[in-house]
């Protein structure tokens, strides 16, 4: 297959989202016969027909819609190559990007990084944090799209190096006039025969959870689905449900909120992070600055702990 064109891709999302060749070239000051050309022979590049016209407009076929997806990987790619070489024009001697699970930046991640920052040696470096999941840290550090990612340490690694990083631990929040609530510490068992609330970004403890309740023969019940630890206290505060969440997240809004934190007694609640790689020797400087900077810090926590 021939070289795809960037400004083509560009176009064909164009399409593709309005669902009109001729407001896009309007869009672009480009007449609509110069559009479809490129869209023509777009299709003869990938060997497939993408578009399909109807009433109103244009609509991907199957083929379209799977381009859509990689043409629009491309394009975040690209503008993220045009950033970074702009960083660097700027001044920027070191650009590190970095994964990691809404568990790891809320705990420990973000501070480590504004530490990093706060060093003179590294004023000149550069570090993009962008939250995933488990699983998408994993498969984007494979793709090369980061540098380092960092997440529970029970995820498939395979094909990656890995180094040791913080952990944390997971506690039920309740709200004050809860059942639970003037418990210094709960199984997790004790908690089954109330309403949850569950988070999208903590894939991992939830499947983790749903696997602890089925091995004692019982089921979650969840009451509400929110996208961060934030909606989580709040859905908690309001008496709604309760929550597990890592400890160390957790402490910080129950101050705040007057929530209460019951650490979990199961073994299985204390986890471990690892930061991963694809090769750590082949890492760029700065990216190594980073790791080293951070397995460091996790090396005197764990040192702290056993004092």
């Amino acid at each position: 297959m021939r070289d795809l064109d960037i400004t083509t891709l560009r176009l064909f999302i164009k399409v593709c989202e309005t669902g009109n060749i001729a407001r896009v070239g309007q869009d672009a000051s480009i007449v609509g016969s110069a559009i479809s050309k490129r869209l023509a022979q777009l299709e003869d590049t990938v060997g497939a027909k993408l578009l399909v016209r109807k009433r109103h407009g244009v609509e991907p076929t199957e083929a379209g819609e799977t381009l859509l997806e990689h043409a629009r990987a491309i394009m975040a790619s690209s503008d993220r190559i045009e950033r970074d070489m702009a960083a660097y024009a700027s001044g920027v001697q070191g650009q590190v990007r970095i994964l990691a699970t809404a568990s790891v930046i809320a705990q420990s991640l973000a501070a480590d990084i504004a530490g990093f920052l706060q060093a003179g040696q590294h004023r000149n470096i550069r570090v993009d944090l962008e939250e995933r999941v488990s699983h998408e840290v994993v498969r984007d550090v494979k793709a090369g799209i980061a540098s380092l990612g960092i997440c529970w340490d029970a995820a498939d690694f395979r094909g990656l190096q890995t180094r040791p990083y913080r952990g944390d631990n997971l506690a039920v929040v309740t709200d004050p006039r809860h059942p639970l609530a003037q418990r210094d510490a709960v199984w997790f068992e004790e908690t089954l025969d109330y309403e949850y609330v569950n988070m999208h970004a903590a894939g991992a403890v939830l499947r983790m959870l749903q696997a602890a309740a089925a091995r004692d023969g019982r089921t979650m019940r969840h009451r509400v689905t929110v996208s961060n630890f934030d909606s989580a206290f709040r859905v908690v505060e309001a008496g709604l449900a309760i929550s597990v969440v890592p400890a160390e997240v957790a402490m910080p809004q129950a101050a705040a909120h007057g929530l209460r934190v019951l650490p979990l007694k199961d073994t299985w609640s204390k986890r471990r992070f690892a930061i991963c790689m694809r090769d750590e020797q082949a890492l760029p400087v700065a990216a190594r600055r980073v790791l080293e900077y951070l397995v460091e810090a996790a090396r005197l926590e764990r040192g702290a702990e056993r004092e």
